[in-house]
């Protein structure tokens, strides 16, 4: 059953996605779209390796990739909107963004597999305004191997992985701490 379940689930993203992929529909939402991955392998990214790239479009519809970012500390929390941790986690994430992007940290939440609309809805309840980009068939969190959400990963200047967290931030305090390991000056 479970199985079955995971087929027609399939069946019906891959339907949403042909036709939202027709539809020649401009990106007005202001979230961003992945739209590939560099990774080869499923193996999980590690701390102190280069960062997966992935290719994306900013909420103002130029296209990008990780790679592009260089230069610039980044902070990547793959999250959805039925995950309770990822909305609660999401206010201490914007307080970061409010706090940090002007010393150049770059924050992007990337919401796997949920649809524009809904995603549109959150971000403006919860006034989100770091850029939010939309992975809706999963071509990120499958360069990530992300088995669990929220996953958060910490990216030096160099594109290198510092720090990375499965599971929930309890406070803004703790991805201070793990900031720290990026060299940022506060």
């Amino acid at each position: 059953m479970d199985r079955m379940l995971k087929v027609i689930l399939l069946i019906m993203l891959i339907s949403v996605l042909l036709i939202a992929g027709c539809s020649g529909e401009s990106n007005q939402n202001g979230l961003g779209r992945i739209t590939g991955c560099s990774a080869g392998s499923a193996q999980s990214p590690q701390i102190s390796e280069p960062a997966p790239d992935f290719q994306f479009q900013n909420p103002e519809g130029q296209a990008t990739s990780l790679s592009d970012l260089q230069g610039k500390p980044v902070l990547i929390n793959f999250w959805q909107i039925r995950c309770p941790p990822c909305r609660m986690e999401m206010p201490y994430i914007q307080q970061i963004y409010d706090e940090w992007s002007g010393k150049g940290l770059v924050v992007l939440a990337i919401n796997i597999g949920e649809s524009s609309d809904k995603v549109t809805e959150f971000v403006q309840s919860y006034n989100i305004s770091f850029p939010v980009l939309l992975d809706t068939n999963g071509d990120a969190a499958r360069c990530y191997n992300i088995k669990y959400i929220p996953s958060t990963f910490f990216i030096d200047r160099d594109g290198i992985i510092q720090d990375m967290k499965v599971g929930a931030f309890q406070s803004k305090e703790e991805i201070e701490s793990s900031l720290s390991k990026l060299a940022i000056t506060k």
